[in-house]
């Protein structure tokens, strides 16, 4: 029998990874009352790249992990899962 983690889709677990970075950064973006165009600013990024990426249509790398979490003053957290709340930005502590 199968495990599950041998069992899983790897285009379904990219899917659920890029709508996690996605939920994940709009999240964070709107905590602090940032719009697109001033989050675009902050990390030299283009509208259309920030809409992309909280839509879920781009895979979360490290440097783009790096890039967002330095302009939105905040650490990434990931769990082990692949689901929606398996990434997020937190905020620095003061």
């Amino acid at each position: 029998m199968r495990t599950r983690a041998l069992a899983e889709d790897p285009q379904r677990i990219a899917i659920r990874d890029a709508l996690a970075f996605g939920k994940a950064l709009y999240d964070r973006r709107t905590a602090l009352g940032l719009n697109v165009a001033e989050l675009a600013v902050r990390t030299g990024m283009t509208e259309d790249d920030i809409e992309c990426i909280e839509e879920g249509g781009t895979a979360p790398t490290v440097p783009s992990l790096r890039l967002l979490a330095g302009a939105l003053d905040a650490d990434v957290r990931l769990t082990s899962g692949h689901d929606v709340g398996s990434l997020w930005f937190e905020a620095h502590t003061v």
